[in-house]
C-alpha cells in the first residue's frame, strides 16, 4: 500500500461516493446563495436542484477559496498520521487557490519535515479536474510511487480537454463577460457560445453557435478531433451539468454512439456549487483525454 493521499479540491465536480469509492481526498471551496454562506460540500447542504433554481430566480452568488489556515488545518491531519500528500489544485487560469495552498505546503514542511507535499496545477476544472483526479487514482492502485505520479500529472494534466457550452446567457451578462444588449440579441437569436480551456487553464470563448442541436453536434466533433486514438478512443468521458440534464444527455448518447470503444458509460455530473456560481445554469462541459492542449 501506498504511504501517500491523493488530495484535490471539492471543484473537481465528482461526487461524494465517486471520490471515497476512489480514496481521493478533497477539501472544500466556500461559496455564499443571496445572504446565506456555505461550504462547498458537493451539494449536500443545498441541492444543485435548489441551488440552480434559486440562482435562476436572482439570487446573488459570491465564491471564496480555500484560505491558508484551512489547507495547514487540511494537511495536518495526513503528516500527522505519517502520510506523504499529492495534491492537486483547481487551475491557476481561474483561481489563485494554489498559492494559499503552496504556503500552506511550507509550513507543513517545517512542522513535519520528514513529510512529502506535492502542490500540483491541474490547469483543469469541474469534472476534468475530477477525470485527472480519477485517472490518477487508478494510477496509485496501479503501484506508481509518490514520485512517479506526481510527474505523470504534470506530463499528462494538458492532455485533458474542457469543452463547454452554454444556453443560458444571464449569468455572462453578471459576470461582465458580455453586455445586456448582446445578450438579448444572443438569446433572440438562439446562440450558444462554445468555449474550451488553454493551455493556461483558462475559458477561453472559440465560437457562437446557432441552435442547441447545432452547439451539440459541434462540441462532440470536437471530441473527434482532439481524443486520444481519434474514433477509436478508449478512455473514460466524463459531463458535467448546470441544471440542465437532458442536453447534458443528448451530448452523451452521442459521445456513447460517436466512440463505440468508450470506456464505460458517459458519467454526468453536476456542475459544483464553486464552478456555477460563476457559469449559472444552462452549462453543459465534456470532458476526455486527447491531444495536448497548446493554445
Amino acid at each position: 500500500m501506498n504511504d501517500y493521499i491523493l488530495s484535490c479540491c471539492s471543484t473537481a465536480d465528482l461526487t461524494k461516493q465517486h471520490f471515497e469509492s476512489r480514496d481521493i481526498h478533497y477539501v472544500c471551496f466556500h461559496y455564499a446563495l443571496g445572504e446565506e454562506e456555505h461550504l462547498d460540500d458537493l451539494g449536500e447542504t443545498v441541492p444543485f436542484e435548489e441551488f440552480y433554481s434559486r440562482m435562476s430566480k436572482g439570487e446573488s452568488t459570491r465564491t471564496s477559496q480555500v484560505n491558508i489556515s484551512e489547507y495547514v488545518d487540511y494537511f495536518s491531519k495526513f503528516a500527522e498520521e505519517g502520510k506523504d500528500i499529492i495534491h492537486v489544485c483547481l487551475s491557476s487560469g481561474i483561481s489563485g487557490t494554489i498559492n494559499s495552498a503552496k504556503n500552506a505546503a511550507l509550513i507543513i514542511k517545517e512542522r513535519y519535515p520528514e513529510r512529502k507535499i506535492a502542490i500540483i496545477d491541474s490547469l483543469g476544472a469541474s469534472s476534468g479536474y475530477g477525470l485527472i483526479m480519477d485517472t490518477a487514482a487508478t494510477k496509485r492502485d496501479e503501484g506508481m510511487s509518490f514520485d512517479e505520479l506526481v510527474n505523470w500529472i504534470e506530463e499528462n494534466k494538458l492532455k485533458m480537454h474542457h469543452w463547454f457550452f452554454s444556453t443560458d446567457l444571464s449569468s455572462y451578462v453578471r459576470g461582465g463577460r458580455i453586455s445586456k444588449t448582446a445578450a438579448v440579441f444572443g438569446g433572440l437569436l438562439d446562440i450558444c457560445p462554445l468555449l474550451n480551456m488553454d493551455n493556461l487553464g483558462r475559458l477561453i470563448p472559440r465560437n457562437k453557435i446557432r441552435t442547441k442541436k447545432k452547439v451539440i453536434k459541434e462540441i462532440v466533433k470536437r471530441m473527434e478531433a482532439h481524443a486520444e486514438g481519434g474514433l477509436d478512443y478508449s478512455g473514460k468521458c466524463y459531463i458535467s451539468n448546470s441544471a440542465c440534464y437532458e442536453d447534458a444527455k443528448a451530448v452523451a448518447d452521442l459521445v456513447e454512439e460517436t466512440f463505440p470503444k468508450l470506456n464505460g458509460k458517459v458519467e454526468i455530473n453536476y456542475v459544483g456549487t464553486t464552478i456555477g456560481a460563476h457559469t449559472g445554469p444552462g452549462t453543459v462541459a465534456l470532458f476526455f483525454w486527447g491531444d495536448e492542449r497548446v493554445d
